[in-house]
């Protein structure tokens, strides 16, 4: 390898969503920091299996509010 062209590779603290903490190596941060998770594998529904809405504010979500009781079908 070249000296002087890669990042500091050091030891992390990551806080899990449920509150749990391990330590790894990692590029992000400095020696010690403490990297919190907003979304891991134990909050995800990709793992868990089951429907939770990470954007519930998004441009689909405010058409369908706005305009969703709208219908397309003759009385």
């Amino acid at each position: 390898m070249k000296a002087d062209i890669h990042p500091d590779y050091h030891m992390i603290k990551v806080q899990m969503t449920d509150g749990t903490v391990f330590e790894t190596r990692s590029t992000w941060g400095s020696e010690g920091d403490t990297l919190a998770l907003d979304i891991d594998p134990t909050s995800h529904p990709a793992w868990t299996g089951g429907t939770r809405q990470v954007d519930q504010g998004g441009r689909v979500a405010q058409f369908n509010k706005r305009f969703g009781g709208l219908s397309l079908k003759k009385k």
